[in-house]
């Protein structure tokens, strides 16, 4: 009887030896996850066209440039067919039809900000003379395309770089305003 209540005891006692929290077992770890940033959103449109095409264009510019600030290649591509369709509702050059076709065209960033810059000294042409009111501010950023530096337009004095991207969003400054 005594061997029964020993070796009872003994199941009792590793019964309770296993049960208990193991200290080397690895503990679970709470990880904080980073916040994704927000994207950046254009500022509203201040000024006035006297063409509504002319408008037309530039806002499909705008929403483009939007997209390669945010370096999203595949935004960049839907903005750049909107922008084609407001090109042919004004008849454009060739030149620049192809240089936002490119955009369209291409998934890599590198060469939709290339072709991008084409396309902003070519807004830039189109909207002299063309606003009633309010203003459009040529920006420039001297180190885009190896230090040769690049140009775009914006609805407001504030840089963010369409060349960079959130590398270098505030590089650049207001070079001019077209009134």
């Amino acid at each position: 009887m005594k061997v029964k209540a020993i070796v009872s005891l003994l199941v009792v006692i590793a019964a309770m030896i296993s049960c208990k929290n193991d200290k080397t077992s690895p503990e679970v770890e709470t990880v904080e996850v980073e916040k994704t940033k927000e994207p950046y959103a254009s500022a509203p449109l201040e000024a006035e066209f006297n063409d509504p095409k002319v408008a037309d264009v530039y806002n499909a510019y705008n929403a483009l440039k939007t997209a390669l600030v945010n370096t999203d290649a595949a935004s960049a591509q839907q903005k750049a067919s909107e922008l084609l369709t407001a090109y042919s509702n004004m008849g454009v050059e060739d030149e620049v039809f192809k240089a936002a076709q490119a955009i369209a065209e291409s998934e890599d960033v590198k060469v939709q900000r290339t072709s991008f810059s084409d396309v902003s000294a070519h807004i830039e042409g189109m909207l002299e003379g063309a606003l009633t009111s309010g203003a459009i501010y040529k920006q420039y950023c001297p180190m885009a395309f190896n230090n040769t530096g690049g140009y775009w337009l914006s609805n407001t004095k504030e840089i963010r770089n369409p060349y960079f991207g959130d590398i270098m969003l505030k590089c650049g400054r207001v070079d001019s305003t077209l009134k």
